[in-house]
């Protein structure tokens, strides 16, 4: 895949891809988000819920947040120029090298099946590498079939490892 220009704004960098869902070819661009825009919160507005239950919307102070942070970069995914996926990359230094991980994968029920969390999971790799990542880390709930068997295709090997959580 390609670098190339979203829109008419040659500062957003992108990577697309052409996929086949039903026999029709269509074109899944990957691009980081640069603004917490009306688009994004709409998007958002769609995506979060269909990824967690429990979870409320970003507010667009929140979306804002999130695209201005040095430690993250919030990917989204269009087919037809609608937002049908995000995905979050977030890198962070620690004494024992750059860390990336990778948060939040969701994809619109309308685009599952058309290569879209692929071409999120290639484009966070790509950018994780780039950045001098030596590993991406991830979690995905065993209930999640169709994104467990992704993340092995693309190369992911599940780890030996107690995942613990403080409920703050």
């Amino acid at each position: 895949m390609g670098l190339g220009a979203v829109g008419n704004d040659p500062s957003l960098r992108s990577r697309g891809g052409v996929w086949h869902r039903g026999g029709v070819p269509e074109q899944v661009i990957v691009a980081i988000a640069q603004a917490a825009d009306d688009e994004l919160v709409d998007a958002m507005a769609r995506l979060v819920p269909q990824l967690s239950s429990s979870s409320p919307t970003p507010s667009v102070a929140q979306l804002a947040e999130i695209v201005a942070s040095p430690a993250s970069q919030l990917l989204v995914a269009r087919i037809d120029g609608r937002i049908v996926g995000s995905l979050t990359l977030v890198l962070f230094r620690i004494p024992t090298g750059l860390r990336a991980w990778i948060e939040d994968v969701v994809v619109d029920a309308s685009a599952r099946g058309a290569g879209v969390g692929e071409a999120l999971n290639r484009f966070a790799l790509d950018e994780a590498r780039r950045a001098g990542a030596t590993t991406v880390d991830l979690t995905s709930r065993p209930s999640r079939e169709a994104a467990n068997r992704l993340y092995r295709r693309l190369g992911f090997v599940q780890r030996e490892t107690n995942v613990y959580r403080y409920d703050l």
